[in-house]
């Protein structure tokens, strides 16, 4: 189960532009791969050295450099002194609690999203920080591990499908924003058919595990919007930035994937309205049964009331009780019991009591 509130490494009081790496050492090697295209030309390799990736940046080529693993942090200080990367963005890349973001640094845009996944078995959310700089023909990104969901992105780069060999590290950037929002949804349909399951699941037969469940699923929409809403305005703010580094052309296609982040954001508020519908339900459903046990044991209490109290009448020591001396007093008790009872069973079910 993700962590709402995650345990804060950082020493307080650091002076600003600290480098510390607060996240979790997913990866014990650096992995720095390398995509350099443009019209007609690509090439794609994995670089040993960091520095073999630092004369890409005055290339007339686009170049997508992406780095897994953080802990490193002469790796990524050997990068940022390269490409002129302040000193905040840095701390803010090794800190992986960033809030989605976008910054602008005039040479460069960066941007913080949020990779989502979701494990199979158990549904539990991972989210995964993704630190992007996009520059005037090079995009970095960094992230903790490798595995993300950008192998589309580099097939169509492999075979040259479509624009983004031909158009700039803008559309890269775009397209790699475009397949993290695009995974979102995938996650949304699985959220989608496991609530659905537990909604008939309640219905049918109401557990204190299916309120487990409720829990959890909350959870993990809490989670998932904590990654999507603040992005709505990282996308809403590429669309309409004033800036050289994203092409007029580009704006369209950003425009498209801020209605796929409000899509998604609607969806997840959507979950979450039917997960406390679906707490009510269960809550509902108990108190029914309760209420159905409490109305079974009232009327049998009812019932048993008058017999009681003519068992009681008939239980008493007295001396000169005349029904005692008669022949066919005991039947005849059990009669009238057994009248008195059925008579009131008879009106609770034309009453509808039972």
């Amino acid at each position: 189960m993700a962590k709402l509130y995650r345990k804060v490494t950082r020493k307080p009081a650091q002076p600003p532009g600290t480098v510390e790496f607060t996240g979790s050492k997913k990866t014990d090697d650096v992995v720095i791969t390398v995509i350099d295209y443009k019209d007609g030309e690509f090439e794609e390799r994995r670089v040993a050295d960091v520095a073999a990736c630092l004369p890409f940046r005055d290339t007339d080529s686009t170049t997508w450099i992406n780095v897994d693993g953080l802990h490193d942090i002469e790796t990524l200080k050997v990068i940022s002194d390269h490409f002129g990367i302040h000193p905040l963005v840095q701390e803010d890349i090794v800190n992986t609690h960033q809030r989605p973001k976008v910054e602008d640094y005039d040479a460069y845009l960066f941007i913080v999203t949020h990779m989502l996944s979701a494990t199979v078995g158990p549904f539990d959310i991972h989210s995964e920080q993704i630190s992007l700089l996009l520059g005037p023909n090079f995009v970095i990104s960094f992230q903790e591990k490798p595995g993300d969901v950008f192998e589309p992105v580099r097939e169509r780069l492999r075979v040259g499908k479509g624009r983004i060999r031909g158009w700039g590290a803008d559309y890269l950037a775009y397209a790699l924003l475009d397949a993290v929002v695009d995974h979102y949804f995938t996650i949304l349909e699985r959220a989608g058919e496991l609530i659905e399951f537990l909604e008939e699941e309640l219905l049918e037969t109401p557990d204190p595990t299916h309120l487990q469940l409720v829990h959890h699923y909350k959870r993990e929409m809490i989670l998932m919007r904590r990654a999507v809403w603040p992005l709505r305005e990282v996308i809403g703010f590429l669309g309409r930035a004033e800036t050289g580094l994203i092409q007029d052309r580009v704006s369209p296609f950003l425009r498209d994937v801020y209605d796929h982040t409000v899509q998604v954001a609607e969806s997840v508020e959507t979950f979450r309205d039917m997960l406390s519908g679906l707490q009510d339900l269960y809550l509902s459903s108990i108190s029914n049964k309760m209420n159905e046990v409490m109305k079974v044991l009232t009327i049998a209490a009812t019932i048993f009331v008058p017999l009681t109290f003519f068992a009681g009448i008939y239980g008493m020591n007295f001396e000169h009780m005349p029904e005692l001396a008669w022949k066919w007093s005991y039947p005849v008790f059990w009669v009238f019991i057994l009248v008195c009872a059925g008579g009131m069973l008879t009106f609770f079910r034309r009453r509808k009591y039972l």
